[in-house]
């Protein structure tokens, strides 16, 4: 039964899928602290320390069986949580309780977890932006086609078209791929260092032989699934990793937070909503309301992770020589609740983006309501190919603009503009050409091509390329 007497994070209990928490979980840490041992001790056997198999395999028998009651019981007295799991484990390892972290330093299992744990994370995350990605390109083709308003500065401009406006989204998205990618490519262990990144305790076990040092080092990155360990460090990995990380998380979050964004606008404009249950309710005083809390929550969660990037950044910045302790109790909340929160974004982006729904009335009504304004010059050029001259056109365009501005504005009433153009001789056109300059679908430029040929070149590759995230499902607990 779950506590009600304590806090508990509510990146848990609303927000982070089961997968992601599991990541930060107990369990996931200290099984892998058990692997890094299991790894360290059959690296050293096969380099030549006394280390025998039988003790090997009694560590591989206790990897996942951890008994915390012991580890917990331990620290209380020793105030160590390596120390004491290295205890809780030879309790359980009685042969091998003698070779269990040997040579190693704490970061030895709490660094190079951390990093473990943190490329698993991210490869989540990619899965994740990848799902969006997949869903938003169906939405994008879909329509392509459909003419909507543009803004720039949130004031009516040119045609784009739905469709092509998820582009938009995707492009963000696209450049936090190829972020997380390289992050990917370019991650290491902190590897097999010793206290202060010397080895010089492996040195004194290898008795000075340096090229088995060296092995040792490039054995377990690979056993851990690394090509390389960091050349060079301190006690820790360098504390600019976790900047790095973080910073690619904020750069996700700034994508999605942009998109809640729009939505939210769009929302409000009864063009294109998010999807809404049939028992939700949207107010506890105004039942008709339909509030866009998905893409809200989107905000609030993406806000938290761009705010939270600054963490680890201060932290780099402050680590004394090899190393100093105060950026222990900092990671442990920082890097673990970007990646929570950021779950989160993406779970709700996941989500919105499967059930958009686009009211094209709407959207089309809007179009008409502005582009005569925007449609004027067009009018003007063809009716001066007519024989038009085009200083008195321009002045009664002018003229006729205001009046259907001060409608629109002051009575609240449609734009008849074009109908106002319609009924004046003087353009030399009949209303079916005028009709047919101001036909929305002339005014979106290459707006569907740009949809399939982005398709095409970025995001198929992505997807065809990352095709074991395209079954994923959004996990939305309220």
């Amino acid at each position: 039964m779950t506590r009600t007497d304590l806090y508990s994070t509510p990146l848990n209990s609303r927000y982070a899928s089961k997968e992601m928490s599991f990541l930060f979980s107990d369990d996931m840490k200290f099984t892998t602290w058990r692997k890094l041992w299991v790894a360290l001790a059959e690296c050293e056997k096969e380099l030549g320390l006394n280390i025998t198999e039988e003790q090997v395999n009694e560590l591989k028998a206790n990897i996942y069986n951890i008994n915390y009651e012991e580890a917990i019981k331990r620290e209380k007295e020793v105030r160590h949580d390596v120390m004491s799991h290295v205890y809780a484990y030879g309790l359980q390892c009685p042969s091998a309780k003698g070779i269990i972290h040997l040579g190693a330093t704490s970061c030895y299992v709490g660094d190079n977890t951390d990093v473990i744990i943190m490329k698993e994370a991210l490869l989540l995350i990619k899965k994740k932006i990848v799902s969006v990605l997949a869903l938003l390109k169906e939405f994008s083709l879909k329509y392509k086609n459909m003419p909507t308003l543009g803004f720039t500065h949130f004031q009516p401009a040119q045609l784009t078209t739905v469709g092509k406006r998820a582009t938009l989204w995707m492009q963000d998205l696209v450049m936090d791929v190829e972020n997380i990618d390289h992050v990917l490519s370019t991650l290491k262990l902190r590897g097999v260092k010793g206290t202060t990144g010397t080895q010089a305790s492996f040195m004194a076990l290898f008795e000075g032989d340096e090229s088995k040092v060296k092995a040792l080092d490039v054995m377990v990155a690979k056993r851990m699934g690394f090509e390389k360990s960091y050349g060079v460090t301190g006690q820790t990995y360098p504390r600019k990793l976790d900047s790095i990380v973080l910073n690619t998380l904020s750069e996700v979050a700034q994508s999605a937070y942009k998109f809640s964004n729009d939505l939210r606008l769009l929302q409000s404009m009864k063009e294109v909503e998010e999807p809404f249950e049939k028992n939700q309710i949207g107010s506890s005083a105004m039942a008709y309301k339909r509030n866009p809390m998905r893409s809200e929550r989107i905000g609030a969660l993406a806000r938290y992770v761009i705010v939270d990037s600054l963490n680890p950044a201060v932290t780099a910045a402050t680590q004394w020589f090899e190393r100093t302790l105060d950026d222990s109790a900092n990671k442990r909340i920082a890097v673990a609740e970007a990646f929570l929160a950021l779950d989160g974004v993406l779970n709700l982006y996941m989500n919105i983006s499967e059930g958009m729904v686009v009211y094209d009335k709407v959207i089309a009504a809007h179009v008409n309501n502005e582009l005569p304004f925007m449609a004027t010059e067009n009018i003007m050029m063809e009716a001066v190919k007519k024989g038009g001259d085009r200083q008195e056109l321009h002045e009664k365009i002018r003229g006729y603009s205001m009046e259907a501005s001060q409608r629109v504005k002051g009575e609240g009433l449609n734009n008849d503009l074009i109908d106002r153009i319609i009924a004046d001789g003087g353009f030399g056109l009949t209303e079916n050409e005028i009709r047919d300059i101001i036909d929305p679908n002339k005014f979106i430029g290459r707006s569907p091509s740009q949809v399939e040929e982005f398709i095409e070149e970025y995001i198929n590759p992505i997807l065809e390329n990352n095709s074991e995230a395209l079954n994923l499902k959004a996990e939305i607990n309220v």
